[in-house]
């Protein structure tokens, strides 16, 4: 035997659920040689969530931030790292197995890097209204209706009609939100006068409501101030310490008692952890002992669930309280964290592998600063040494997502269509496609 390879009888298996930064970047650094490994997902690509807004405003092509995650497994040159797609349903802690709707899978160590969905604060009526941003699918959902609406409304011969058509919400101002204003908005100002010529520009609005007295609230307070000042150059209403209370029928209630029209309505308002159900001995529901503020996996400094052998947590869904001094209610929800946290889990189990005593090193968040962008030359950057925004801080913005993205032509192709637009705000990928209705799908289902 090779030195270095662990005999295939000793191997533990590893499964890890998600394919997201956290998951990705554990297989990255992970050594295979010592380990049996699989990954699951309910996609069978990695996606790149913080540009789910440029789909939706059609300033993207679903495939340029999309990656199949079997041609990166390929790239490892692994026989032992495989990829098996479907969605968790339940993980049995005691027989350490994990159950999809199609099979079940064995594993010695777990990882769970699920991510996050959407939380509709206590009104799940919303999950069938409102339009969310947290897939790709969704994000496409999302661009077919706005371009259904404005071809809609420039047929419409009514100019009250046509602004009933035309109100645009988007709820929760933290990054998308205010992405996703600042992307209807430039749509507002510069693309519908020249494509939609029958439609005036004031018969459009774009409203952002935060419940926050700023935007941006994980922000500097310049960087909220600049959104602001970056979001009403581009047209958009900004409604500042007001929450949403309902949406029915077209109108959203406010908690100043204020109602809006509201053809089209964008949640980007908070997060929770994806529900799986966990069980121990006999059955039992372990959910309440795991799980703490925003359904998020209780963890240690190692990244192991609290209460739970041989199970980490990576990413968005997991919380690390009273460990990294300074982030002591946990970190927040950013690729930065998923993506250290998994390369700090893949040394400190390659250190495992190969020590009866390893070295293992406690999670410690390297904050490499935020940023958002509002529109073209309209960002805003936040870092340790300073504050940028303006066209530099969009230009920094931009290099940082291109290089995040996977794959050389993923990347080539972003960069030709953000030029293109830069120069003449077309796109050809305002096209609306629906899927058709026939044939009637059957998911796979076990027997």
């Amino acid at each position: 035997m090779k030195e270095g390879i662990t005999d295939i009888r000793l191997r533990k298996r590893i499964v890890v659920i998600g394919g997201g930064f956290a998951g990705l970047n554990f297989l990255k650094h992970i050594d295979a040689d010592k380990y049996d490994i699989t990954i699951v997902d309910k996609n069978n690509y990695h996606c790149f969530p913080p540009l789910f807004y440029q789909v939706a405003s059609a300033g993207l092509d679903p495939a340029s931030i999309c990656f199949p995650l079997r041609r990166e497994l390929r790239k490892r040159k692994k026989n032992n790292i495989t990829f098996h797609m479907g969605m968790v349903r339940n993980i049995d802690t005691a027989s350490k197995e994990i159950h999809t709707e199609v099979e079940i899978l064995q594993y010695d160590i777990l990882l769970i890097c699920c991510g996050t969905t959407n939380n509709f604060f206590n009104m799940p009526e919303l999950e069938k209204t409102v339009y969310t941003l947290k897939s790709t699918a969704e994000a496409l959902r999302c661009r077919n209706d706005i371009l259904d609406v404005l071809e809609h409304a420039s047929i419409e011969t009514d100019s009250e009609k046509q602004k009933k058509l035309l109100n645009f919400v988007v709820v929760g101002g933290g990054p998308t939100g205010v992405e996703m204003a600042g992307a209807i908005g430039e749509m507002k100002r510069y693309v519908m006068p020249r494509e939609y010529p029958s439609i005036p520009q004031e018969n459009l609005t774009v409203t952002i409501v935060e419940g926050n007295t700023r935007l941006l609230g994980t922000m500097s307070e310049k960087s909220s101030e600049r959104a602001l000042t970056d979001l009403k150059s581009l047209m958009v209403d900004v409604r500042l310490g007001v929450n949403m209370n309902k949406y029915e029928d077209g109108k959203v209630t406010l908690s100043d008692g204020s109602v809006m029209d509201c053809s089209l309505l964008i949640w980007t308002a908070g997060v929770t952890g994806v529900n799986l159900k966990v069980t121990g001995e006999n059955g039992t529901d372990l959910s309440s002992d795991i799980l703490g503020r925003g359904r998020r996996w209780k963890v240690d400094g190692l990244c192991k669930v609290i209460g739970l052998d041989d199970v980490y947590a990576l990413g968005d869904v997991s919380i690390m309280e009273n460990v990294d001094p300074e982030f002591p209610k946990g970190h927040p929800q950013l690729a930065q964290v998923a993506i250290q946290q998994g390369r700090l889990v893949a040394s400190n189990l390659n250190s495992s592998a190969i020590s009866s005593t390893p070295k293992l090193k406690e999670f410690r968040y390297n904050d490499k600063g935020s940023m958002a962008t509002i529109g073209r030359n309209r960002a805003v950057v936040d870092l340790k040494t300073g504050h940028m925004s303006g066209v530099l801080a969009w230009f920094v913005w931009m290099f940082i997502h291109l290089i995040s993205i996977l794959g050389m032509r993923n990347k080539l192709t972003v960069l030709i269509n953000w030029i293109w637009a830069y120069f003449n705000y077309s796109t050809s990928l305002r096209l609306l496609i629906h899927p058709v209705r026939y044939p009637v799908r059957k998911r796979w289902e076990r027997d």
